[in-house]
């Protein structure tokens, strides 16, 4: 197995950080990400960048950390018991960007690599992450662009990948209260070391090199579509499905929280306004309908 450098994907997620910012305030064309630089006080630290009220971007989060520990949380262990009471680093990128316009979809991506140590045994280490989509007004070209961009991705590393890591994405986007996926899925996968470091950190540099390669055309389509009050209100129901995902189900969420992590910074994916309706249902035969009808069906998009 070749050697594991810490410092080179530290360095890479610096990086790739700094990349999609740039890419993001430029599809954006007036707001700007505000950086928070914070420290941790079991370990680590990192930099939030968080743009507000941009000319696309109601809302977005860039998130870097690197953060250690001596022991992982339950949440890290739940399926690899053997690890628990490991000392730990965890590194990633992760990011979720709420657009205002309820034709442009909001988006999330996340890159990260662990390692754990304990008692002079060799370290054990994988790299994990992907990206989705979440539309609330679908569009065919888009979801099909989404996914010919992952594909292209992963297509390097063996064709295997990326039909593996699309179906691991909508399974662990579905949001098992309401019966239905959170968007139209992309890539996820968690775990990787098999190829060995080399390899395995290729894989997630093009994942993570891929993110603004698959969102930023999609932005340009459509940022400047027309909407109506009616959309913006189904636009912000719809992200109360975002809001129960990410607060039940993640496990980002809930990583961050059961290490003592920065509130501010783990829960920065939240969008800045959503709401919650009783009981309602979109009119039959609606492109409000058509959403759940048609795109959050975990369809084969290539």
């Amino acid at each position: 197995m070749s050697k594991v450098d810490k410092l080179a994907v530290r360095e890479y997620l610096l990086t790739l950080q700094d990349t999609i910012c740039r890419e993001l305030e430029r599809v954006d064309g007036g707001g700007r990400f505000v950086e928070d630089s914070w420290t941790r006080e079991a370990g680590g630290g990192g930099r939030s960048r968080v743009i507000n009220d941009g000319a696309v971007f109601e809302k977005g989060g860039v998130n870097f950390s690197h953060v250690m520990g001596e022991g992982l949380p339950a949440s890290a262990t739940a399926s690899r018991p053997e690890l628990a009471g490991c000392r730990f680093e965890a590194m990633g990128v992760s990011l979720v960007i709420h657009p205002e316009n309820p034709m442009v979809p909001t988006s999330h991506a996340n890159v990260r690599f662990f390692i754990a140590e304990k008692d002079g045994a060799p370290p054990i280490w994988w790299f994990g992450g992907g990206f989705d989509l979440t539309p609330y007004y679908g569009f065919e070209e888009d979801c099909a662009h989404w996914h010919r961009v992952a594909q292209q991705a992963c297509a390097p590393f063996g064709e295997q990948y990326y039909p593996e890591y699309k179906r691991w994405c909508d399974e662990y986007f579905y949001i098992k209260h309401r019966n239905e996926p959170r968007g139209i899925g992309g890539l996820f996968f968690d775990d990787l070391n098999a190829p060995g470091f080399e390899s395995s950190f290729a894989l997630m540099r093009s994942v993570g090199d891929s993110y603004c390669t698959a969102y930023a055309p999609i932005v340009e389509r459509r940022k400047a579509l027309p909407w109506s009050q009616a959309q913006r209100q189904f636009q912000l129901y719809r992200r109360g499905r975002y809001v129960e995902f990410n607060l039940v189900y993640d496990r980002g969420t809930l990583f961050g929280l059961q290490t003592g992590g920065r509130t501010e910074s783990i829960l920065m994916s939240m969008p800045p306004l959503v709401r919650w309706d009783y009981d309602w249902h979109p009119e039959p035969g609606s492109e409000e309908a058509r959403l759940t009808e048609y795109f959050l069906t975990n369809r084969e998009w290539l």
